[in-house]
């Protein structure tokens, strides 16, 4: 796209992202936004969106190989606003029981973990449930009901060693931190591209957080 002056947001593109939901919630949204497969695709973009589904080990595998682990590690700690998504979460720890062999990005401390095998409860999570809003006045949260309801589709979910980050949590069998938030990212278990309205709001949210381009 040609830069018009307005944000642009890149959204990554590791071969097994949920890339395409993603950029039509963008669409309808009316966001401009490219596809990020290298760090030389990230010219001119103010936000970063890294979309969820997949298996932990081959997502690594693949960020890696397109020199990607770099680039999102230093565009965290710079700050700049950031959206992870379901996967995209869970990569930002050290490690995962499904993947042991292979080391997340390491951005926070802790590991993703595996729902327990407990009577009557299904693995995957699949379908809507209800979040906890630690802190509802939270500008991620704007125009959020008190007792939202959105997607998950996953079998592991983080476990973070810092409790501080933890601004969602969410029942399912057991408590479990459904999102993070520190400074300008946003980091959710839930799927916003697959909760309709609430999360196309979650999206506007992030966007609000983006500095216009002078």
């Amino acid at each position: 796209m040609e830069s018009t002056g307005e944000p642009m947001t890149g959204v990554i593109d590791y071969g097994a992202g949920n890339l395409r939901s993603v950029c039509n919630a963008l669409e309808v949204l009316g966001a401009l936004h490219k596809v990020i497969r290298a760090p030389e695709d990230a010219t001119g973009i103010s936000s970063l969106i890294f979309p969820g589904v997949g298996a932990f080990g081959d997502s690594m595998k693949n960020i890696r190989a397109q020199g990607l682990d770099g680039f999102i590690v230093d565009w965290v700690a710079a700050d700049k606003p950031f959206l992870a998504i379901c996967i995209g979460y869970q990569v930002l720890f050290e490690s995962s029981e499904e993947s042991p062999e292979e080391p997340g990005l390491g951005i926070f401390r802790g590991k993703v973990r595996r729902f327990p095998s407990l009577p009557g409860l299904k693995v995957p999570h699949m379908g809507w449930n209800s979040l906890e809003l630690l802190d509802p006045g939270d500008p991620a949260w704007k125009g959020f009901p008190k007792k939202p309801y959105v997607y998950f589709v996953h079998s592991f979910f983080p476990e973070p060693e810092d409790d501080s980050l933890v601004a969602v949590r969410c029942d399912y069998g057991l408590n479990f931190a459904a999102a993070i938030r520190r400074g300008n990212l946003t980091a959710t278990q839930f799927h916003p591209e697959k909760s309709q309205s609430l999360g196309l709001k979650l999206i506007e949210n992030f966007f609000a957080q983006v500095p216009v381009a002078s």
